[in-house]
């Protein structure tokens, strides 16, 4: 309890210093492809427990470079790997993809699980909102990574979106500017 409870004040705490303008970022060349692949390795164990696959949507044998902050764009890839995992159905797959849009870079992290019912998709970045109340206490987490997502997308200035289709999964993507 007092774990959760220290996240959850670290959590709102990242928030506000988003909102009130106090966090800054440490922007600098970035390659996705490895930072994805070290966050990923960091997943490694949960994955396996569930039996889900993650992996890239090709090869990536080159840098995918992009300005940003390395670790608060861990952290939005963090949230998302771990969400895909955690709600992603047993022996599917997360999948991450990037894809060269001009001057940006979007990302997408793609699971197999049950989807989301499109009545929640307004709701789904609010603090503290969860789909699903009886699954909340079972994964753990604090019911802020999702908006603690939205305002680092927002203090790059680069949008964050969800699609998704009940029983066919869901897709989180965001923006980045290129490098």
């Amino acid at each position: 309890s007092v774990e959760r409870m220290t996240m959850i004040v670290e959590d709102l705490d990242t928030i506000t210093r988003f909102e009130s303008g106090t966090m800054s970022l440490d922007v600098e060349k970035i390659d996705l492809v490895e930072l994805t692949r070290e966050v990923m390795e960091s997943r490694d164990r949960e994955a396996d427990e569930k039996g889900i696959k993650m992996a890239f949507n090709k090869s990536y044998d080159r840098p995918v470079t992009v300005m940003a902050d390395a670790f608060r764009i861990s952290q939005v890839l963090t949230n998302l790997i771990t969400n895909s995992i955690n709600y992603g159905k047993k022996g599917g797959t997360t999948t991450v993809s990037f894809f060269d849009m001009d001057e940006q870079i979007l990302v997408e992290v793609e699971d197999d699980g049950p989807g989301i019912d499109p009545v929640h998709l307004p709701r789904l970045f609010e603090r503290f909102y969860r789909v699903d109340k009886s699954r909340a206490r079972h994964h753990g987490g604090t019911g802020l990574g999702l908006a603690i997502c939205k305002h680092i997308m927002e203090a790059h200035k680069q949008s964050f979106n969800v699609r998704s289709e009940v029983d066919k999964g869901s897709v989180f993507s965001f923006t980045l500017k290129k490098a």
